[in-house]
Parts: structure tokens; C-alpha cells; sequence
């Protein structure tokens, strides 16, 4: 990475249309290449979705359609105060709340729904904390799952940054995606779940077919990083998905069966029964438990289209992140940019290559910290409101940079989090070495 990508002149000003900067505005070095240009220049075309149903592409920034037609509709619905915020409790008492954004409206999810998502909408969710006797701290996160809408991306960005400004800008915001959840969101659960489906928003819509012969497949299996949650991801049903290290849950409609991988564990055979318990509260079908360690197990096998399969062990990757145990990145993995108009040009200069100090920040700035698994920004209490305005989109840009040049690259699903100084949250202080 150049020791410095993007430069702004002096005399210029940042120019917007549609909340998107001018082209013109821009000079780049000579290693900051088209690519990132076109990240930070390029306007997407969100209304379009609206007339043929279009999900939000997750490598599209997520802030990059505040200031669309999206933004000026969500304004519109919201009025002057939005009455999700506006309950007593939020800002107040300290606790996990949760909304889905349904037809442009942020909804309150069911608390005993607590965990669970669908891949068709994105979510709101704000975690309050105590921080010593009488101060909150706050971290909200906006889910979106993998066949999200535009429409529904772009709510829960611009509510997200509605919901921080209610809180006095004191909250650490981050972005997650259904792939990738970062443990810090997925410690927030003891049980989290991952279903197809979804609500109606705006003019697109994702829905379930109506089905001609019920065949869902449910994986359960606990989180392969930090924490004790318990992850129940739908995945395709067929015989490739079973893995002798979990448990799956098989709905044929007319019937349920429980397959128990060899080795899987009580705490995902524990969790397998509650989820089967909720299913059949809602329609009385009969259950049969079957382990892989009995001769009858071939049963499940021949239902998910394997009548022909001879072989005794499975072993097949798990969705998105969770294929492989997260590790952490080592400080010597680290990188820390610095965004800044102090010499009368907006600059991103790489500061330091390698483990990094909260010594390394400094208030008047803001500053980009790479992690390895993760993108944090750090917002300093006098920095510039030019230097506020773009920093979402520069980390964007940067992780798109990150895309061009890894083969094979999961960059765009990294997750994003920003705080600010005077308001870091946990996680943000044991990403430093010191």
C-alpha cells in the first residue's frame, strides 16, 4: 500500500451530488488505482431495484446509499422523532434490543425470537452496557443477511447512524454480514440461527415458495471461534451437507428427523431437541432421532438423495466464516492509516506497518486499523468534519483495494466497526497490543 492513495487539494472543495463526491474533486497516486476510484466515485442505481426485485449486493458499500433516493424515502417515513428509539428504554437501561426493518420501518423483534434471522432482511441490533455506576456504553450493529434488499440495506445503514446520533455519537457502530459475524456479535446470543426467508420492504421482495414437498435441512453445530453460541444455519439439502462433527435437522413436512453426527456434542444435541420442540409447537408431525453410530442412520442418507452412497463418515465445509476456526491476528499483521486534511489536503497515509499502540492515535485525525479478521476506524474527538464525513467510505474503498489484490478474497465480508474517542468499546481496546 502507497504511503498515500488519495489526495485532495487545497483550493478544491468536496463536491456532492446525491451525496456522492464529485469525480473532479479527486487526484489519486499512482498506486491507488481505478479500482478504488470507482469505489469511492461510482453511484449505484438503488431505484432500480425497485422496479425489478434486486438484492443488495454485500461488496457494494454499506453507507453508500445515504443520500439516494432510498435515504430521502427512509427521512420521509421516519419523521421527526422514530418512536423505535423513542420507548423509554434505549439510551436508558442497559440491554440487548432488536429490530427488523420491514417496508421501511424498524420493527421490534419478538425477545423470544432472540437470535434468530433470515436471510431475506437485515436487522438492527443495539447492545447497552454498564460502564462503571451511572454511564452506558453502547455498540449497534446492522445485519444484513445474504439475500437482503436494497431497500432494506439502506434503511438499516441510515438508521444505524440515526440510532448512534440518538445516543450523542457515543456509540461503536459495525457492520455484519450473514457469512461472516464477528464473535463480538455472535457472543450477544446463546442460541443463534440463520433460516431462509423474509419480509416484503419497499417494491422488492423475498419470499419462501410455496412448497410442493417440504425438504429443509437445518445444521447445528457450536461456534468454531470464541464464545459458547450455538449456531443453527438452513444448508442445502442433500446428503454432502451432513458432517459427522454435528447435528441435522431434517423437516419432510409430514415428519422430523434428528441425525446425531458420531461426534458431535451434547450442547448441540441439547440444542437440536429445543429447536425441534419450537417446531413442532407449531405443527403436531411425529420425530424420529437417529445416530449415525446405528445401521438405520443410512435412512437420512437415502432421504437427502444419496441411495446410492456406501460411505460410513461425512465431512462437509460449514457456511461462510464458520468453515474454519477464526483466528486471531497477530500484531505483526497489523496496519494502521491515518485520514487527514491537517496540511490542507485530505491524505491516507499507511503510519504504521505492525503492531500497534493506542499510543499510535491521535485525537485530531481519523484513523483506519487493520486487524487481519477485521477493519476497526477510530474517530478522534477533533477531527475534521471532512475527515467524519468520509471515513466509511475510504474503509470501503480500502477493502475493496484488499479484494483486486488477494485471489480469491473475502475482504468485502470483513467486518467494519467504528468508534469514538472517549467511547471505545472492549473489543476495540484488546484489538491493540498495548
Amino acid at each position: 500500500m502507497a504511503d498515500s492513495i488519495l489526495r485532495h487539494s487545497a483550493g478544491d472543495h468536496l463536491s456532492h451530488k446525491a451525496g456522492w463526491l464529485h469525480p473532479a474533486s479527486f487526484s489519486f497516486s499512482r498506486s491507488f488505482n481505478s479500482s478504488i476510484f470507482s469505489a469511492l466515485t461510482t453511484n449505484m442505481a438503488p431505484h432500480e431495484g425497485l422496479v425489478h426485485p434486486k438484492e443488495y449486493d454485500i461488496k457494494d458499500s454499506n453507507v453508500e446509499l445515504i443520500g439516494s433516493d432510498i435515504d430521502h424515502r427512509v427521512k420521509y417515513n421516519s419523521a421527526i422523532t422514530e418512536p423505535a428509539w423513542n420507548n423509554g428504554n434505549i439510551g436508558k437501561e442497559p440491554g440487548l434490543f432488536i429490530w427488523r426493518i420491514e417496508n421501511f420501518e424498524v420493527i421490534p423483534w419478538p425477545k423470544e425470537k432472540t437470535g434468530e434471522f433470515y436471510d431475506g432482511d437485515s436487522f438492527i441490533v443495539l447492545y447497552s452496557y454498564k460502564v462503571g455506576d451511572d454511564k452506558l456504553g453502547h455498540d449497534i450493529f446492522f445485519w444484513l443477511g445474504s439475500k437482503t434488499t436494497q431497500d432494506e440495506a439502506g434503511t438499516a445503514a441510515y438508521k444505524t447512524v440515526e440510532l448512534d446520533e440518538f445516543l450523542h455519537g457515543a456509540a461503536t457502530q459495525h457492520r455484519e454480514v450473514q457469512a461472516h459475524p464477528s464473535d463480538e456479535f455472535l457472543a450477544l446470543f446463546r442460541h443463534y440461527s440463520i433460516r431462509s426467508g423474509g419480509v416484503r420492504s419497499g417494491f422488492t421482495h423475498v419470499e419462501t415458495e410455496g412448497p410442493k414437498e417440504v425438504t429443509t435441512l437445518l445444521r447445528i453445530f457450536k461456534n468454531p471461534g470464541a464464545g459458547r453460541t450455538i449456531i443453527v444455519h438452513e444448508v442445502e439439502p442433500t446428503w454432502q451437507s451432513l458432517d459427522d462433527q454435528d447435528v441435522f435437522i431434517l423437516d419432510k413436512g409430514e415428519k422430523i428427523w434428528v441425525w446425531q453426527g458420531k461426534n458431535c456434542s451434547p450442547m448441540e444435541k441439547g440444542k437440536a431437541a429445543q429447536v425441534v420442540n419450537d417446531m413442532t409447537l407449531a405443527m403436531h408431525v411425529p420425530v424420529e432421532v437417529i445416530s449415525q453410530l446405528e445401521s438405520r442412520n443410512k435412512i437420512i442418507v437415502d432421504l437427502l438423495g444419496g441411495r446410492d452412497v456406501t460411505q460410513l463418515s461425512f465431512q462437509a465445509n460449514r457456511p461462510g466464516r464458520f468453515h474454519k476456526k477464526e483466528n486471531e491476528s497477530s500484531p505483526s499483521s497489523s496496519k494502521l492509516f491515518r485520514l487527514s486534511d491537517a496540511s490542507g489536503q485530505l491524505t491516507f497515509d499507511l503510519v504504521k506497518d505492525g503492531p500497534v499502540c493506542r499510543t499510535d492515535l491521535h485525537g485530531d485525525d481519523v484513523f483506519l486499523y487493520d486487524a487481519g479478521s477485521r477493519l476497526w476506524v477510530w474517530q478522534g474527538q477533533d477531527a475534521s468534519e471532512r475527515e467524519k464525513a468520509l471515513w466509511l467510505k475510504v474503509a470501503q474503498a480500502y477493502i475493496r483495494r484488499l479484494q483486486e489484490s488477494q485471489t480469491d478474497s473475502e475482504a468485502p465480508y470483513t467486518p467494519i466497526s467504528k468508534v469514538v474517542q472517549g467511547y471505545e468499546s472492549p473489543a476495540f481496546l484488546k484489538a491493540f497490543a498495548a
